[in-house]
């Protein structure tokens, strides 16, 4: 991500027993740490800190072919927002919209997670399930979410864990002081 302008996404997601989610599109340029892979981003108004990182590696096929397609920003979040009782909210931008009814399988060395999914966007299904994403992103050294587009192209994309517990510290840190 360097020094560069970073074009961030900003999921709202509402978890409990109707999942819904709001996205609303923003350029953020408060990246105020970088943390190995991982970057660390605050707003103001409202409140909201998260950090961020983009694949290392993205793998798209069709039909078991390797092919290109056209994506725009995928990006894994972890998101605090104080005023809204929102902390560790892992969130999940593909850049592309999901199939519908469609599901993000999540493998964190050896650990398995599924995101449900809506537009561009995917989630655990609930704030518990956070937790558990979270911890499994701290011990392990990558993240690999596969999923399908609405087109039918699988998309596999691999992240590096390189710097996620310290970037997410810093982001709860930032938001909670």
């Amino acid at each position: 991500m360097g020094s560069k302008l970073v074009r961030v996404i900003a999921g709202l997601c509402v978890a409990g027993m109707a999942t819904t989610v709001a996205a609303q599109q923003a350029t953020s340029t408060n990246r105020v740490a970088a943390k190995t892979d991982w970057s660390v981003f605050v707003e103001d108004d409202p409140t909201e800190c998260w950090s961020v990182s983009a694949p290392k590696e993205t793998v798209n096929t069709r039909g078991g072919r390797v092919v290109s397609v056209r994506r725009s920003d995928i990006l894994l979040f972890v998101f605090y927002r104080p005023n809204a009782d929102v902390k560790g909210q892992v969130t999940f931008t593909g850049g592309y919209p999901f199939a519908p009814g469609s599901t993000v399988n999540v493998e964190i060395d050896g650990s398995e997670f599924e995101f449900i999914t809506e537009g561009e966007w995917a989630w655990p299904a609930t704030a518990g399930e956070d937790l558990k994403v979270v911890a499994a992103m701290k011990r392990g050294s990558e993240a690999v979410l596969t999923a399908r587009s609405e087109r039918g192209t699988q998309t596999k994309d691999t992240f590096s864990l390189l710097g996620f517990t310290a970037a997410i510290e810093d982001a709860e840190t930032r938001c909670t002081n």
